[in-house]
């Protein structure tokens, strides 16, 4: 049969549940705005103070959230799959500190240009350039390429914190939000190009889930279905890349979305599948509920969205790693 009536399902609870969350976040805040009123100012017929509300703040805010969630858990997915292990993410390339480490400089530096999304984008790739280029002839399968990214990520590190170290206070406060993850006043134009860049990394990786799915086979069965190892784990690699680079350019490096999004999709979802657009869904939705969190729990004090993923999500690794590793107190 064509058509997955689970995987039907299971989307369309997780695009329900989206649209609850959505709803949350537009009504809650410092003003409270009722649903009839919230359907009123997206028809264009709301009071200026909930046109002002809604379409400046809480909703770019909100598809910054539900975009750059689904993003993390599609690269998280990629990932996961082609490591074949369910604890991997893209930041063990170093993608996010150095996403966060050129971000961080164009605030602080008086002789860049570039805004912060852009230069954080222009951290993501240039990690991943450096990391190939360090692993050499062994690409994505030698250690060597994960020992790179794991130096990548820690230099990118250090480099944040020494120019955090050496700015006025008014800068590092700017700054801060990008070394925590945060959407609080995102750019509308950042949130237009996370669509275009999701928009065709989502499809693209529809493109090579068949691939991915026959490399869970041993290579010689793989190659003998047609499948190119090599052009695969590049592909999905570099869509992972991408994924990541463009969330972290709008939303910087909120940790664990890209591990609990898929994690969530596959223990909905059936065995053996790769739940791509399951995965997308979950992130934008645990991405989103994180946010309302933050914004409306401590109320007026803000908690940026990646201490809030943080402090959720890391109980649920502890139980993921004891669930899979039931022997790792021996």
């Amino acid at each position: 049969m064509l058509l997955d009536r689970r995987a039907i399902a299971v989307n369309s609870i997780l695009a329900i549940l989206l649209a609850f969350s959505a709803i949350a976040s537009l009504a809650s805040g410092s003003l409270s705005i009722s649903v009839p009123d919230i359907l009123l100012t997206l028809q264009g017929n709301g009071s200026t103070i909930h046109s002002f509300v809604i379409q400046e703040l809480r909703l770019p805010r909100f598809a910054a959230g539900a975009l750059s969630g689904a993003a993390l858990a599609l690269a998280g997915c990629l990932m996961q799959t082609l490591a074949r292990n369910r604890l991997a993410t893209p930041g063990i390339i170093g993608i996010d500190n150095a996403a966060t480490a050129f971000a961080v400089a164009s605030i602080v530096s008086t002789t860049i240009s570039l805004a912060p999304s852009a230069m954080a984008l222009a951290g993501a790739a240039t990690a991943t350039a450096v990391a190939f280029g360090l692993a050499g002839a062994t690409g994505t399968r030698g250690y060597r390429f994960i020992i790179a990214g794991l130096a990548i990520g820690a230099v990118s590190g250090a480099v944040t914190q020494v120019m955090l170290s050496g700015v006025a206070l008014d800068d590092a406060n700017a700054a801060y939000p990008w070394t925590v993850g945060s959407l609080n006043a995102r750019n509308p134009t950042s949130v237009i190009v996370l669509t275009v860049g999701l928009g065709i990394g989502y499809l693209l990786s529809l493109a090579v889930r068949r691939g991915l799915s026959t490399l869970q086979l041993p290579e010689s069965v793989a190659v003998s279905l047609g499948t190119r190892p090599g052009r695969v784990r590049f592909a999905a690699l570099a869509l992972s890349v991408l994924m990541t680079g463009f969330a972290v350019s709008v939303a910087g490096p909120v940790g664990l979305i890209a591990l609990l999004g898929p994690e969530l999709a596959r223990t909905v979802s059936r065995p053996g599948r790769i739940p791509l657009t399951a995965s997308a869904l979950a992130g934008a939705l645990l991405m989103t509920l994180s946010d309302l969190a933050g914004r409306t729990l401590l109320e007026p004090l803000e908690i940026p969205v990646g201490i809030v993923t943080a402090l959720a999500g890391s109980p649920y690794l502890l139980w993921i790693l004891l669930r899979k590793s039931p022997d790792i107190s021996r």
